[in-house]
């Protein structure tokens, strides 16, 4: 476990890339909305205050950029995928979200979040595939596996390994709950990788 990431602090927010700030690395999080995003970053940080947490979907709107230490940075990516948001507000996540994905210089990593019950959703392949036309690597994180039982996760995680390789998308992938606080640590070894070059253990 890194404790870097305890001391993450909020820097800014912005509606499109243009106006993020200057960065050495950062690695985005992302997720359909209610997926546990918000959740899963308070918890690899251990503040619960740090992103903004709701009962109801769609509440991160902005690119919310989190500092770390020596320019780099955590970023919460606006939630995508929820039925009341407008087919104008739609349009401009498309394109607000193909911009930084495809073009952010300074994107290493993605971690997108998924509810273990509903993963892999159209919405979900929509920004994988936005995702394989940048340079960043993927992260699948399996929210809320506190739903399931053992068997269930690890048939879930098999399942969803199996959908990437028949898409051809490569990613490291695992399940999470921000309740139990279970897969932080797991976590925390693919920042390093992304985020300080530390060498991505096996196993």
């Amino acid at each position: 476990m890194n404790t870097v990431y305890f001391s993450a602090e909020f820097e800014s927010s912005a509606s499109d890339p243009y106006h993020c700030p200057e960065s050495l690395v950062e690695v985005a999080f992302a997720g359909r909305s209610n997926a546990g995003k918000s959740s899963a970053i308070n918890a690899i940080t251990r503040n619960g205050k740090l992103a903004r947490t709701s009962k109801t979907p769609g509440r991160t709107q902005l690119i919310n950029h989190f500092a770390l230490k020596d320019d780099r940075y955590l970023v919460d990516l606006p939630g995508y995928g929820y039925a009341q948001v407008s087919k104008s507000q739609q349009k401009k996540w498309q394109e607000a979200m193909t911009q930084y994905l495809v073009s952010r210089d300074s994107l290493q990593g993605l971690v997108l979040v998924m509810d273990i019950r509903h993963p892999l959703t159209d919405s979900d392949w929509q920004l994988i595939e936005l995702q394989q036309r940048g340079h960043a690597g993927l992260h699948i994180l399996l929210t809320k596996s506190d739903k399931l039982s053992k068997n269930q996760v690890a048939s879930t995680v098999l399942k969803v390994q199996a959908a990437l390789s028949a898409g051809d998308v490569e990613a490291t992938l695992q399940d999470f709950s921000a309740l139990k606080k279970k897969g932080i640590e797991d976590v925390h070894s693919v920042l390093d990788s992304w985020l300080f070059d530390v060498p991505l253990s096996e196993g």
